[in-house]
């Protein structure tokens, strides 16, 4: 049953990484070792410099050594939060191609897919990343396919949206190398009663998310949560769910106290913030392709809904790294 080593997985931790993310995917290795009563599995912690990395949560965590290393790995999972600058370094760009070259698979937990996106590494891959930055990485990397599954394991490349999605992730890994058992038992110490499929969505039904029961309401919603440069009009939406425009914002106003104009725009609003966030698109490629006709209407919108312009959001990306 067990290999002959351990096998060895790492961690690239990037500063300001969700700690949510990173235990989900360690602590299910330290408990398949106590469950089975020896070493199946080892893990090494790796940051750009060597130095103790903290996450977003303000924790720092001491690590094993720095890219650059040439450590003996099966498996590196790259572990981002947000869009920063650490993820466009060319160092660990090389550092990861030449660990696939010796044959290491390699991953992304959360934002960590931007990293081997980066560095060419899932070019042609199927790829699971935080569905809030789908859309965003789908605009800067169309030779990618993205999905809004909750990971993705396409040969010796493994993406994960993060979160307690990578407890699923990594039970799968346990399955694959020690058995369903052995992962069932793990699940149960971690009160994780149904491990997921890879296939499983990443974000609650629309039922559930907003608290509606109403079958065209949650039609039409899902149809303005279809990222479109063209965004379909209330008219539209309302004759596809067989409705009056009129019956169509009685529902809204009923079930969700919103207009369905103005709901829809605040989707698509929070999609442009996440393209402002994530993406070097200039302002007016965003306005564009969140479906505005023009910067300035953009940038009225974004501030009527956000309290400030698109500009702003921009530039405090820039200082900190995070969301303003």
């Amino acid at each position: 049953m067990p290999e002959t080593a351990p096998y060895t997985v790492g961690f690239y931790l990037l500063p300001n990484f969700p700690m949510m993310a990173f235990a989900a995917a360690i602590e299910p290795l330290r408990a398949a070792n106590r469950l089975a009563k020896q070493p199946l599995f080892e893990w090494q912690l790796f940051s750009i410099d060597g130095a103790p990395v903290r996450a977003s949560n303000h924790i720092e965590i001491a690590v094993h050594g720095s890219i650059g290393d040439d450590p003996r790995l099966d498996l590196l999972l790259v572990c981002s939060g947000l869009h920063e600058k650490h993820l466009e370094n060319k160092a660990a760009h090389q550092w990861l191609r030449g660990l696939a070259r010796r044959g290491v698979t390699i991953g992304g937990i959360s934002i960590g897919a931007y990293l081997l996106a980066y560095a060419g590494l899932l070019d042609g891959r199927r790829c699971a990343l935080h569905w809030e930055s789908l859309a965003a990485f789908a605009e800067r990397f169309p030779r990618i396919r993205t999905t809004t599954e909750i990971f993705v394991i396409d040969g010796n490349r493994f993406t994960c949206s993060g979160g307690t999605a990578a407890l699923d992730m990594m039970l799968q890994v346990i399955t694959d190398r020690h058995g369903r058992a052995l992962a069932n038992d793990v699940s149960e110490q971690f009160i994780h009663p149904r491990i997921r499929a890879a296939q499983d969505s990443q974000r609650m039904a629309i039922q559930s998310r907003v608290g509606v029961a109403n079958e065209k309401l949650i039609t039409a919603i899902a149809m303005m949560e279809v990222a479109d440069e063209e965004p379909r009009s209330v008219q539209d939406i309302a004759g596809a769910v067989e409705l009056s425009p009129r019956q169509l914002e009685r529902l809204f106003e009923k079930y969700l106290g919103s207009s369905p104009s103005r709901f829809h725009l605040k989707l698509r609003l929070d999609r442009a913030r996440a393209m402002l966030q994530q993406t070097s698109k200039s302002i007016l490629q965003v306005a564009v392709a969140c479906g505005f006709e023009s910067a300035s209407h953009f940038s009225r919108c974004y501030r009527g809904v956000h309290g400030h312009r698109p500009s702003d959001e921009r530039a405090a990306t820039a200082r900190t790294g995070a969301p303003q």
